[in-house]
């Protein structure tokens, strides 16, 4: 019984460490809250406007679905209709001028090429998102692929 006693007695110092440690380091961290407690209620910001200036934006990794570079707000993507493939579908792409989607939306499981666009690629905000016109909410210091390779092959010159 005295064993169960002392394993408890230093369960209970960790956690106390654990809640004193943790406090200590909550104290030092800004969360985009600000200095708002949780337990207060905040008001939202206002919904940022989406970009709209159909200019492609370039993409930071093979393989990464393009942003949508336009607003979509009252898009109606349905079992029944998709208001992207009005303009993005095969036929409809000559007149409206946009991208025609990739050819792996008529892509099956198997890669069987069909005829339409595939049940699975058929709700475009699965991957394609529009972009807000703001700021960063917190530093950010990704670089693509392209840069780390560029990097990389100055520094291995330099040597």
């Amino acid at each position: 019984m005295q064993e169960h006693a002392k394993r408890f007695a230093v369960a209970v110092a960790i956690a106390a460490c654990c809640i004193t440690v943790s406090t200590a380091l909550a104290a030092e961290l800004m969360s985009l809250r600000g200095s708002v407690g949780i337990e207060e209620e905040i008001t939202a910001p206002p919904i940022a406007p989406d970009v709209n200036d159909d200019q492609r934006q370039m993409r930071n990794y093979p393989e990464q679905p393009p942003v949508i570079p336009h607003q979509i707000r009252d898009y109606q993507i349905t079992l029944n209709a998709n208001k992207c493939l009005s303009c993005h579908s095969r036929q409809f792409t000559a007149q409206s001028q946009a991208p025609m989607i990739s050819i792996t939306h008529f892509m099956d499981r198997e890669g069987q090429i069909l005829a339409s666009v595939t049940p699975r690629r058929y709700f475009c905000t699965q991957c394609h998102v529009t972009q807000a016109d703001i700021e960063p909410l917190i530093d950010n210091d990704f670089q693509d692929i392209d840069s780390l390779i560029s990097a990389e092959g100055s520094n291995e010159g330099s040597q």
